[in-house]
């Protein structure tokens, strides 16, 4: 019984992509691991941007740095 857990900053993901996200995540489980769809479970748990850090930073103040990086 696989539980797959999907976490992503909430910033405007629609239902379609939240379904293919389930749909795709389900497929991979059956494909590689030859487990049953009907007992895999996904959850889509959406972070506030303001809850999300990568590189030691906020990840708003990361995105804005890699930014100048690739422009400057």
């Amino acid at each position: 019984m696989p539980y797959i857990r999907i976490e992503i900053t909430r910033e405007g993901v629609t239902q379609e992509q939240k379904k293919q996200l389930i749909a795709g995540a389900t497929e991979l489980m059956v494909r590689v691991l030859d487990k049953d769809p009907a007992t895999t479970f996904v959850v889509i748990d959406e972070v506030d941007l303001d809850n999300w850090g990568v590189g030691g930073q906020p990840v708003a103040e990361w995105r804005r740095e890699q930014a100048a990086a690739r422009s400057g």
